[in-house]
């Protein structure tokens, strides 16, 4: 078996284990709901490891082990922080997730229940307070609220099933010596599309899915083996700012996100890709009413907001540098150009930017017409216009559009066109985008090629000719010419039909006859 082979078997069995354990929670709650316990566990075991591992490489020297070490008052403050200063936070060896587990363990004999559970997360967030990196830890496991009723009516109830699921976990093995792997990013990242497809609508505000999101990750990368820095104005779980850096080398990671347990989820999935609390600044709050990060600039911005969100308009805007110069604001009924102004404002000279949104950015009128005019005519950022087969997103069956801007476009007399919209793989639930169509895409889209049926680059000219419409059948023709029908053949089928008829008739009057009916009449059954 090939190490490929073997990474993917891993990954399957790891996976099926996974939903196999989410499963176990339905009829408690709902998968939205049970998303917080078990990727707020799998988190802290993560946490809990890295301590570990730490505190061994610091003690091996001294022969004792981190226990031994912590009951020591001399070494043990000094040891707490040489981890504060490396990991960014700290858990005492009682708090340890293997100390728990091996607690739930004993059984009744055992001395675990979710009030200590409780004080274990809540030690995580006090052992950074002071610290460079306490705001990155504050309120990260808000989400999982260990009283919840709907665990149990009882302390003994909710600590038997919150044992379990840690249990189960405890026996995931995140760690393959033989195989190079994510194995805990890629469970973290498998949970969090499973939740995202079994949770309806919600979904989208908190995942992209796993092709678009590499579509857009080696269009921002193309060409780059190292980036400063790439930013996320909403940014979800962080599954499109990871991505990014899965294809280069990425130096800083940023990021917004309104909603709080998203927000929470996103710094969780950084630190489970290793992506330690220094090379990430990830905001909780209103982008386009309070955005965080307007004066810096980033080599690669990538977003799939809200579509058509609604959002305030206030006239103050006009005065905002994000917007100001197009004269118009998006509507209040739908903000997509508001987040491309915005995100057009963040981005750096030498970048790229890429963002989905749905096809009414291509065509609508009024302001929104004046700005997609002034982006391409007065700026002329607008690099490539992508067309996204339907039916691929959570929570939504709309077709949807990547949109490619860049400062200094090489390629400034033309925008490229792509129709991939028809090219995709049938599922149950939704389609998908294969490894194939996602490499023809990029491809396309790196070499500005023209492909009958497909993609077309065309010129300024011919967008000004379209009144800055750019829906994509006005630039690549998709029209199948059906077969000329044959009239000669259609007259000679119908004669012939008549004919049939005909004898048919002549066949039922002799039956009529022979039973001595003079006229047809209507029999009632």
């Amino acid at each position: 078996m090939t190490t490929s082979e073997k990474q993917r078997q891993q990954q399957a069995e790891l996976h099926k284990k996974l939903w196999d354990m989410a499963n176990s929670l339905r009829g408690t709650m709902e998968a939205y709901e049970f998303k917080n316990y078990i990727l707020g566990l799998i988190f802290y075991r993560y946490l809990s490891e890295n301590v570990e591992a730490r505190a061994s490489k610091l003690l091996e020297e001294d022969g004792i082990t981190y226990a031994e070490a912590y009951a020591d008052e001399e070494i043990r403050d000094d040891l707490k922080e040489e981890l504060v200063d490396q990991i960014g936070f700290f858990i005492p060896p009682e708090y340890l997730f293997s100390t728990m587990v091996a607690e739930i363990l004993k059984g009744e004999n055992g001395n675990f229940d979710t009030e200590l559970l409780r004080k274990a997360v809540t030690a995580v967030t006090e052992s950074t307070l002071g610290k460079e990196s306490q705001d990155d830890f504050q309120h990260l496991f808000d989400d999982m609220d260990l009283s919840s009723s709907k665990l149990g009516r009882g302390v003994k109830s909710r600590s038997k099933l919150i044992g379990n699921i840690m249990v189960n976990i405890n026996d995931i093995p995140f760690l393959h010596d033989d195989v190079e792997i994510d194995v805990l990013g890629d469970a973290y990242e498998y949970l969090i599309s499973q939740f995202a497809m079994n949770a309806g609508k919600k979904a989208g505000e908190f995942y992209t899915p796993q092709q678009v999101s590499k579509i857009i990750a080696k269009i921002v990368t193309a060409g780059k083996e190292r980036i400063k820095s790439v930013y996320d104005p909403t940014c979800g779980s962080g599954s499109l700012l990871l991505r990014v850096g899965r294809e280069a080398e990425v130096a800083r990671y940023y990021g917004q996100e309104l909603t709080s347990t998203t927000y929470n989820l996103a710094r969780m999935n950084m630190l489970l890709h290793d992506v330690s609390y220094q090379r990430f600044d990830i905001r909780n709050a209103d982008t386009l009413e309070e955005p965080q990060h307007t004066d810096l600039r980033f080599e690669a911005v990538v977003a799939n907001p809200p579509y058509s969100a609604k959002w305030s308009a206030d006239q103050k805007f006009l005065d905002d540098e994000r917007f100001s110069a197009y004269g118009r604001l998006a509507p209040k009924s739908k903000a997509d150009f508001a987040f491309i102004q915005h995100m057009i404002h963040q981005l750096d000279d030498n970048g790229t930017m890429a963002v989905v949104l749905p096809h009414g950015v291509l065509f609508r009128g009024a302001a929104e017409g004046v700005i997609r005019k002034y982006l391409i005519e007065e700026k002329n950022y607008l690099d490539a216009v992508i067309g996204l087969p339907a039916n691929i997103f959570f929570g939504t069956s709309i077709p949807t559009c990547i949109l490619v801007f860049k400062k200094c476009r090489e390629a400034d007399d033309n925008v490229l066109f792509i129709d991939a919209s028809k090219e995709f793989e049938k599922a149950k639930a939704k389609n998908n985008l294969t490894d194939e169509h996602v490499e023809k895409i990029v491809n396309t889209y790196l070499n500005r090629e023209t492909i009958d049926k497909y993609s077309y680059a065309a010129t300024l000219d011919e967008i000004r000719e379209n009144d800055y419409n750019l829906n994509i059948p006005r630039y690549v023709d998709t029209f199948e010419e059906e077969e000329p029908v044959d009239l000669q053949a259609v007259s000679r089928k119908l004669k012939e039909i008549d004919a049939e008829i005909a004898e048919i008739d002549r066949e039922l009057e002799k039956y009529f006859e022979e039973l001595g009916i003079s006229e047809r009449t209507e029999v009632e059954i």
